[in-house]
């Protein structure tokens, strides 16, 4: 029986509870049903800690969910929150072959016409594939928000954008890890959305020293996170995956994980040549093509994003702009 887990706000407490979903119905885990190490109510985070010891409760649990007993709740009358609070967010960029060569037409990156600058730069991303390294960069948890809350768009600027990726949780500590088992460090994987304001990214007073990910990624709910963690377990080929973004209805991603220029494997393995990945850690895999550069329309007061990946639920974010003090 496949399943996921989520964390959602008790319907009857309103506190934040972790539970166990599968065929849309949700068990509150508690530690009568979950016995893990210590006295508290499992987290999602102790579950990935004590992972040997739950997994074979929560495939038990899960056996349960078409039974109809009343401990079980329905996944649509809930509230889901953010899954889980990382230490550490890792954020691939330009990991997508298509994505990379249309930000290059929309950016103008060298001169000749739009099929030249093409040309030009799936020959590099062919290269950069074969013989690079990945390109990452660190996040803030501080930006996370659920899976339906709204994206307050900050009024000082109108060019924020949408990028949504297949992230990999990390499961234990893995530090330079090589390709071919780093999928064994891999607890699960969620869906993120990695807004980005496009006019921040490039400091036009310092040109010289690059990108400027902090400004231009990190404003508070720029990460709408989940709505649930899938055990890789349950993921047959994290190359496979469909990744859709409709804005206000209309397709602007889709595309197979296949695209990516780095698998997820490798991901992680060049992640942690640099510093260890610790238990719960967010590891994001790139944006594919799509995003609002390329169809040159930022995101927009009431606007709503409906995000899907292959087996990892559906975000729904409805966008406002930010109201003036």
């Amino acid at each position: 029986m496949t399943y996921s887990l989520i964390t959602f706000r008790d319907p009857a407490t309103g506190d934040a509870r972790t539970g166990l979903e599968s065929a849309g119905r949700v068990l509150p885990l508690t530690d009568a049903n979950l016995d893990l190490p210590g006295n508290d109510e499992p987290t999602l985070e102790s579950v990935i800690e004590h992972w040997d010891k739950a997994e074979g409760q929560l495939d038990r649990l899960a056996e349960g969910a078409a039974g109809g007993s009343v401990d079980w709740l329905d996944y649509a009358d809930l509230t889901v929150l953010v899954p889980l609070r990382p230490q550490q967010i890792l954020q691939a960029g330009a990991n997508y072959r298509q994505h990379v060569i249309d930000l290059a037409v929309a950016h103008r990156d060298g001169e000749g016409t739009d099929e030249e600058i093409r040309a030009r730069t799936a020959a590099t991303m062919d290269r950069r594939a074969a013989e690079g390294t990945p390109y990452f960069f660190i996040g803030l948890p501080t930006a996370m928000a659920s899976a339906t809350e709204d994206l307050v768009l900050p009024g000082y600027s109108r060019a924020h954008d949408w990028e949504l990726e297949l992230a990999a949780v990390v499961g234990r500590r893995a530090f330079r890890v090589n390709p071919e088992e780093a999928l064994d460090y891999v607890f699960g994987y969620t869906m993120v959305n990695d807004i980005t304001t496009r006019d921040l990214v490039f400091r036009k007073d310092m040109p010289a020293i690059g990108s400027d990910w902090y400004r231009s990624k990190n404003a508070p709910g720029f990460l709408p996170t989940g709505p649930l963690v899938l055990p890789a377990k349950f993921v047959e080929n994290p190359q496979d995956l469909m990744v859709t973004l409709r804005l206000n209805g209309d397709t602007m991603q889709a595309e197979s994980t296949a695209d990516m220029l780095f698998s997820v494997a490798q991901l992680i393995s060049h992640a942690s040549q640099q510093m260890p990945l610790l238990p719960g850690d967010l590891v994001l895999t790139g944006s594919p093509a799509g995003n609002g550069a390329h169809w040159g329309r930022m995101l927009r007061d009431g606007d709503v994003m409906e995000g899907t990946i292959t087996g990892l639920g559906t975000q729904l974010v409805h966008c406002r702009d930010e109201v003036a003090p």
